[in-house]
């Protein structure tokens, strides 16, 4: 078998090949050259389109997940025209030809095993396109609540107000509720309390809804709502109502707070008790001590 072995004629044979090789990479070498430089030119034209789009969208779209979501299909769809045009220059025709057939088969192979993903982006599509959802709203949803910092192709981020970051499925948000807070640029507040049973029930109501409504002016038909709700165990229960400026859960909890302080102030003024929770114990069953003291001395005296 090894004497069969013709070294030298195989080795001119791999060196006819490689001499093949290398003038055909000389005579080709321009039309590589001028791929290379093509693609390139492509890669700074997408760059720059997405910067000029970017700007003009600013002004035209409010939404700035439409714009980040449109720069990047923008910027990625012209690089891989260059691309192609970059094959053509070389001549591999055939190459392309190839690629294009292949990328049915190889797309359907890929979107089967890889539904999970592909899910994720077009709900990122659906959501960079949704109204209800824009980058910097404060939301509640899955169990978390946060500002909104990115919208991509594969999840959202948000920021909660420990200042850590959330990262969501865009199938988690598509699917299920979400509660934004910055839609409206007013939102209802509730404050619970409660007063005494002596209490004058009619001032009460009077003095708290004064009490909010200086320190909450209301709006058009708005209005401060107070309503009794319940006789508890050491106070009958209210809850007040009322309007104002709040876009994320940190200014709704700073309403609270504001109107909570007003209410105490208010009925400190006015001598109106705001009791803490009661407990009395009932002795009714006394012990006859004396008694108690007679029977043991017969005892020790048997």
């Amino acid at each position: 078998m090894f004497e069969r072995f013709d070294f030298k004629k195989s080795l001119e044979s791999l060196v006819e090949k490689l001499t093949g090789w290398l003038d055909s990479l000389i005579v080709n070498l321009p039309n590589i050259i001028l791929a290379v430089l093509v693609f390139i030119l492509f890669w700074f034209v997408a760059k720059w389109v997405g910067k000029f789009v970017n700007r003009l969208l600013i002004k035209k779209v409010k939404q700035d997940s439409i714009r980040e979501i449109t720069v990047k299909v923008l910027k990625a769809t012209i690089t891989l025209v260059g691309f192609f045009v970059a094959l053509g220059l070389l001549n591999l025709n055939q190459l392309l030809t190839s690629i294009l057939a292949g990328a049915g088969v190889i797309g359907l192979a890929v979107g089967l095993a890889l539904q999970g993903p592909l899910n994720n982006s077009f709900s990122g599509v659906i959501l960079s396109f949704l109204p209800e959802l824009q980058i910097g709203d404060w939301v509640e949803t899955n169990g978390y609540a946060g500002s909104v910092i990115e919208i991509n192709l594969r999840s959202i981020k948000i920021k909660q107000s420990d200042n850590n970051f959330v990262i969501i499925p865009n199938t988690k948000i598509v699917n299920e509720s979400f509660k934004n807070f910055s839609r409206t640029e007013r939102s209802r507040i509730f404050v619970d309390c409660g007063v005494h049973y002596d209490s004058d029930l009619e001032m009460v109501q009077k003095l708290t809804v004064d009490t909010i409504a200086d320190l909450f002016p209301q709006n058009g038909q708005e209005e401060v709502e107070f309503m009794y709700n319940e006789f508890g165990d050491s106070s009958i229960n209210f809850t007040v109502r009322f309007w104002t400026d709040a876009k994320k859960n940190y200014d709704i909890l700073v309403a609270q707070s504001r109107a909570i302080i007003g209410i105490k102030k208010a009925f400190d003024g006015e001598g109106i008790n705001i009791p803490f929770p009661i407990r009395t114990i009932d002795f009714s069953n006394k012990l006859d001590l004396n008694k108690a003291q007679e029977k043991s001395s017969q005892d020790s005296e048997d």
